[in-house]
């Protein structure tokens, strides 16, 4: 018995004790979980438990709380594999939105590193890189921040703010109360 809906350019902020079900929820709006009845709808595309395809096939970004980066490929192509796996483009097409997406999430110098040598907070920016370069038209956040130090939680903040300011729509399951505040 969940309704949710996001207009364009929203950002809604999930908040709940542990065990509630948010992370749940935007898995199963992602495709990761299937919901046993109901439905889905982003813009005109319909989708039910039934249905083979995801809500990723329509536009929809994740990223999910541990990074998920492969250890053995640069950030680059960790941002790059999906654009050419999912979208069918050319390396160089995707190479061309992967910097202009690294470089939006302010770790363009990055690119030919491997995420063991970035930060915990570098490493959850390349993975939000990783999530725009396929221009979704929402972006689901499963708490950002919790694998982070304390002294990197900022940084990655400043990045979804930024992501904010340009109409991004988004849902963000969250422990960051400030941040839900100031842009949910």
């Amino acid at each position: 018995d969940v309704s949710l809906e996001i207009g364009r350019g929203e950002i809604h902020a999930l908040l709940g004790e542990n065990g509630a079900g948010k992370s749940t929820l935007v898995k199963m709006i992602y495709g990761l979980v299937k919901p046993d009845s109901g439905k889905m709808q982003l813009n005109e595309a319909v989708f039910t438990p039934k249905d083979p395809r995801t809500a990723r096939a329509s536009g929809v970004g994740m990223v999910f709380q541990h990074f998920e980066l492969y250890p053995h490929m640069s950030v680059l192509n960790n941002v790059i594999l999906a654009p050419i796996k999912a979208k069918k483009l050319p390396k160089a097409q995707a190479e061309e939105i992967g910097l202009k997406v690294l470089d939006q999430v302010g770790i363009l110098d990055q690119a030919d590193k491997f995420p063991a040598e970035l930060s915990g907070g570098q490493q959850q920016r390349a993975a939000i890189a990783r999530a725009l370069a396929l221009e979704p038209k929402l972006i689901l956040f499963d708490e950002p921040t919790s694998a982070l130090d304390p002294e990197l939680i900022s940084e990655v903040l400043k990045v979804m703010l930024k992501l904010a300011q340009t109409g991004m729509t988004m849902l963000v399951v969250t422990h960051e109360m400030g941040f839900a505040r100031e842009v949910a």
